[in-house]
């Protein structure tokens, strides 16, 4: 009989306490539809918690939690790692404390996925620059989360109900992407994509599309040929593996992709990947790191220091982050049964 993962909670880290990582939780909990096996716990504090509960209204009360012991109804179970409250950080102004703390937070959430504390873990946004100023230098969520996990190729998949996108490359300057779009990336991109849709989606034949670097796809070599020497035999290699197609236009794949037409589109870089998708998902885009040996969803936005405290933070992407990261951990575990 298959048993469902569930009965270990999902980790939520409060990201940045300065952010809006904390209101988006309360209205998260009292917003969702969670069951006795898919209650979400955080990882955060309860002192910052509280101070949001009062801001956004809140239904739910946050109390200290420990792994193993029961989750009462109305609250928010919150696993506290520091000994001193972050109650007295100002809305919109991170310091060093919220930033040690935040980072401590994901290595948290990080052992107890891998020591089955917790089915998966879900990620409020964090500050990259104040993660630098405190003395951490990683460039995000995902360079520490594959350092802390020895994961060493890992990807980024934006998932929306409309549309998923798997990046090549992520942060580089685009004068670098070219050089860095090889056959050996790609094929490796591919190759994560096709494995998550499978165990992680639960599509036994996926449909992935590949992106064009150049406009028109090149247009035969008129617009450049990294179509024609790298990205066409990387693609004919899969015939028979998986229903992986092109080179398409980059200025048409997206649109057949929301359609309905592929399962995936595997972008050449950030922006060629992420315009179409936040046209789409702005709200509810899912951030779901590939290649870990634990599951990670995350937000698709960024701490909004702007608005922080005025209880204005939308939810959506959180929710959705927490749906997935649920679907994502019953999908490997009944793969993991059939497979067993």
């Amino acid at each position: 009989m298959f048993i469902d993962p569930m009965s270990k909670p999902i980790a939520i880290t409060m990201g940045c306490p300065a952010g809006i990582g904390p209101e988006i939780i309360l209205q998260s909990f009292d917003q969702g539809q969670f069951d006795d096996q898919c209650r979400p716990v955080v990882i955060g504090d309860c002192g910052v918690l509280s101070r949001a509960a009062k801001l956004v209204h809140s239904q739910h009360t946050p109390v200290a939690w420990e792994p193993g012991t029961l989750i009462e109804p109305g609250t928010i179970p919150v696993l506290e790692i520091s000994e001193s409250t972050l109650s007295h950080v100002q809305w919109g102004h991170p310091s060093q404390e919220s930033s040690l703390a935040m980072a401590q937070y994901i290595r948290v959430a990080v052992k107890g996925c891998l020591n089955h504390d917790f089915s998966a873990m879900v990620t409020c946004p964090l500050s990259k620059k104040s993660l630098h100023d405190a003395g951490i230098d990683f460039p995000g969520h995902t360079e520490m989360l594959a350092q802390l996990t020895g994961a060493t190729q890992y990807r980024m998949m934006m998932a929306g109900r409309r549309l998923r996108v798997v990046l090549v490359t992520i942060h580089e300057p685009l004068a670098a992407v070219s050089k860095l779009i090889t056959a050996g990336e790609v094929e490796d991109c591919i190759a994560m994509t096709v494995q998550s849709l499978q165990r992680d989606f639960g599509l036994p034949y996926p449909r992935v599309a590949v992106a064009g670097l150049n406009p028109h796809s090149g247009e035969q070599g008129l617009f450049g040929r990294k179509e024609l020497d790298v990205l066409t035999p990387v693609v004919q290699g899969y015939k028979g593996r998986a229903d992986v197609s092109g080179p398409w236009p980059p200025d048409t794949v997206f649109h057949k992709a929301a359609a309905g037409s592929f399962d995936a589109v595997v972008a050449m870089y950030h922006d060629q990947g992420l315009i179409p998708f936040k046209l789409l998902h702005f709200q509810d885009g899912v951030n779901v790191t590939l290649g870990l040996p634990i599951v990670r969803t995350s937000v698709d936005h960024g701490t909004a220091y702007d608005i922080a405290g005025k209880g204005i933070a939308d939810p959506a992407s959180l929710l959705a982050a927490i749906s997935l990261a649920r679907e994502i951990a019953v999908n490997r575990k009944k793969g993991a049964v059939n497979n067993g």
